[in-house]
């Protein structure tokens, strides 16, 4: 059996956390190593999990990196196989979650596997309608030859839920420090180029959602832009983003007719602060002052790195 390692970037997880420690404590399969790998939290978040059985490493919250603290994981737990990784906000929704998602390994040709994102109890149309959409009742196994039936939604992942076949990750070069966000879909994208497939589990679950105010909105879909600005590849591999974007559109105004119509006006001005946020990152942060990059980020502390000034690697 391959070795697992669980991998847990935190920073103040909050009075969900025992819930979540519990969550894991009752998975039917345990991972041979759990790795947290905390921000310099001010609340308990290190001592409760050191007690669940995790190894913790501390870093200062300036170091934080998407891409470069999940490689630190990676890199440390050098003898795992499978890499898996779970937010602090990514709540098991089942004894059976990490199981079902590990079994996608079983198959050799997938290099990297994701779960699929449930509505937290009480979440918000909005954002209720959002997870449902990116993450179906069906699983699916995706290759590069898939691209004209899936487009930009071939190298859809998500850290929040996933997991990473080491070789393949590695392969493709492993997480990248360069990208403001989206780590993940730059590493699976290579993956998908070296000709490795990407698994979508529907059975394994987690509730994961969020209810974002306008300005997160805005800053988000900024930083989208900056990433798809700065990884030009993606898109002229697997192809853009707008008619994702205008299936999306379509099914949230039906989702929200059914469901909550009084939520519309809201969800029309989301989607102009959405489509600008992206259109200014993309097309404009080169030629904006630091200043208002960063004002405009939702990853703020991204902008003061020496990463902010450089490109990623073109894919080879």
């Amino acid at each position: 059996m391959s070795k697992v390692g669980l991998i847990v970037p935190t920073l103040n997880a909050g009075a969900m956390w025992p819930e979540w420690l519990r969550a894991l404590a009752g998975q039917t399969l345990k991972p041979d190593y759990l790795l947290l790998i905390d921000s310099s939290s001010g609340d308990a978040t290190v001592e409760l999990a050191r007690a669940a059985g995790f190894e913790a490493k501390i870093i200062a919250r300036r170091d934080f990196n998407h891409g470069g603290t999940r490689q630190f994981g990676v890199d440390y737990l050098a003898d795992a196989e499978i890499l898996l990784f779970l937010t602090q906000d990514a709540l098991l929704a089942d004894p059976e979650a990490l199981a079902n998602l590990l079994a996608a390994f079983e198959n050799p040709e997938v290099g990297a596997a994701y779960g699929r994102q449930l509505p937290h109890l009480g979440a918000g149309p909005i954002g209720a309608h959002a997870r449902l959409f990116n993450y179906p009742e069906h699983s699916q196994l995706r290759g590069l030859a898939d691209r004209d039936r899936f487009g930009i939604k071939t190298v859809f992942i998500s850290n929040s839920f996933a997991g990473y076949r080491r070789s393949a990750l590695l392969q493709a070069g492993g997480f990248p420090r360069h990208t403001v966000m989206n780590e993940d879909t730059f590493a699976a994208g290579k993956m998908l180029l070296r000709g490795w497939k990407i698994r979508y589990c529907a059975d394994a679950r987690v509730f994961h959602s969020h209810d974002y105010g306008f300005a997160d909105e805005f800053r988000r879909y900024f930083d989208i832009g900056v990433f798809h600005n700065r990884a030009p590849w993606l898109q002229r591999t697997f192809g853009g983003a707008a008619g994702e974007g205008k299936r999306f559109v379509v099914s949230e105004i039906r989702y929200l007719l059914r469901h909550a119509p009084a939520m519309l006006p809201s969800a029309f001005v989301r989607t102009l602060l959405k489509w600008s946020g992206y259109k200014i990152g993309r097309s404009c942060h080169q030629r904006l002052p630091a200043g208002l990059n960063r004002y405009f980020s939702l990853h703020r502390a991204y902008w003061s790195s020496p990463f902010a000034s450089s490109m990623p690697p073109e894919a080879d």
